[in-house]
């Protein structure tokens, strides 16, 4: 729009022959990268002892690293089983194993014997696999090398586009893998996470060697190989909304029925959710209703085992409300480590003075190597380390100190080599002010 008081521009105006001028032309959309798709056909699912055998011998004969995915039923199912296995190595093709109906797979552990095993995000896959008797002797994780090298996207899809231009579908990440007969589509779609693993894996050991950071991968991986889920101690107070109860008496009955969903969803193989809601063991909790119509008439109490299980969640309430004061849960847990450093200010200002310095050094340190803060040192092990620092403040004694402290609560070697002397500084310097 033309803002002159006249409407139009005066002869000489400096601005004369602009509307003559094109527009330099946008830059046209790089097209999308090419959909991956599955190069050898989609293979047949082994489901039997004599196919197992067959794949086995096809994998063993077969060279180099094999990637391996497995798909469980998070949502849907109360365990944490595989309920599909893909595995890819150069020379086997991909293989899909059903190992619900299979009597062992110990035959394929034997196939994979002194293999390196590529998986992405291995912490999600190792422990339904070693349920079934898998466990590598070595290992390289791609999701774990793509923070090291600082991508700041690590989902295999987001890597498989990024570095090798290629697009994955994602679109049956969350089904329900315990589903039997599995379809197609999804079958296609897990053949698909095992299809590039080999190549993703050749250009990231490349990037590795360049940055420098071949040695500190091989040690990540080398720790992965130990690798136990947390047990959660009072999982129960990760209730969704737990937070807003009041009183010792609310939490109790929030645990109770926590705790009596937890046994009937082990029980019947289903995802706690399914059976009461997180919110509708709130409201309850609140409401503490002492019969079953009271119960089920408690606004926001709902879900699919609401009413079936009824005369269970009343009985757990009834014995919340018969125990003595001391026999409900407190506020907050005890646990073994630090109080939350928001107190520390307070209860130690010298403590927090530490911490406040170190986390500093940690995100200076992190963001000159290219890799997330809490992959360069696990934020509980500063926490811990700064609550308690060794008693010495000889500096080269203390940095022994610190190298040992650190390595006692799990951290690697080349963490413990990087960040030793801003951690010291952070020691000496908080304590001089």
């Amino acid at each position: 729009a033309d803002h002159s008081p006249t409407g139009a521009r005066p002869e000489g105006d400096p601005d004369d022959g602009a509307a003559d001028t094109e527009t330099p032309a946008a830059e046209p959309e790089a097209p999308p990268a090419p959909l991956l798709e599955l190069r050898d056909g989609l293979p047949d699912v082994v489901d039997t002892d004599a196919g197992l055998l067959e794949a086995c011998a096809a994998l063993a004969a077969a060279t180099g690293p094999v990637a391996i995915d497995a798909e469980r039923a998070s949502g849907y199912r109360y365990s944490n089983r595989a309920y599909l296995i893909q595995l890819r190595r150069e020379g086997a093709g991909t293989w899909l194993v059903d190992p619900i109906g299979m009597s062992t797979l110990a035959p394929l552990q034997e196939a994979l014997e002194g293999t390196e095993w590529i998986l992405h995000a291995a912490t999600q896959d190792l422990p339904c696999l070693r349920e079934v008797g898998l466990t590598p002797t070595s290992l390289f994780d791609t999701e774990l090398a793509g923070r090291l090298l600082g991508y700041p996207r690590v989902g295999l899809a987001t890597l498989v586009e990024t570095v090798l231009g290629q697009r994955m579908r994602k679109e049956h990440s969350a089904a329900d893998w315990s589903t039997r007969p599995l379809p197609e589509s999804w079958l296609e779609y897990a053949a698909l996470d095992v299809e590039v693993l080999l190549e993703l894996r050749e250009h990231m050991v490349t990037e590795l060697e360049r940055a420098g950071k071949a040695e500190w991968a091989r040690q990540e991986f080398d720790h992965l190989l130990d690798f136990e889920p947390t047990v959660r101690v009072d999982a129960w107070r990760r209730t969704s909304g737990v937070h807003r109860l009041r009183g010792r008496r609310a939490l109790g009955a929030a645990r109770a029925l926590w705790e009596a969903r937890d046994e009937i969803a082990a029980e019947r193989d289903v995802t706690p959710g399914r059976i009461l809601p997180d919110s509708a063991i709130v409201v309850a909790a609140t409401a503490m209703p002492t019969d079953r119509r009271a119960l089920l008439a408690t606004q926001g109490f709902h879900g699919r085992g609401a009413s079936r299980y009824a005369a269970t969640w009343v009985e757990a309430l009834r014995r919340v409300r018969e125990m003595d004061e001391d026999e409900l849960p407190t506020r907050a847990p005890r646990g073994d480590g630090p109080p939350h450093p928001r107190t520390w200010a307070e209860r130690a200002p010298v403590a927090d003075r530490r911490f406040k310095a170190a986390r500093e050094a940690m995100l200076n340190l992190a963001e000159v190597h290219h890799l997330p803060v809490e992959n360069l040192l696990t934020p509980d092990y500063l926490r811990r380390l700064m609550w308690s620092p060794p008693e010495t403040r000889e500096p080269a004694e203390l940095a022994q100190a610190v190298r040992a402290q650190l390595a006692s609560y799990g951290a690697r070697p080349w963490q413990a080599e990087l960040v030793t002397g801003a951690l010291v500084g952070a020691i000496l310097g908080a304590e001089r002010e």
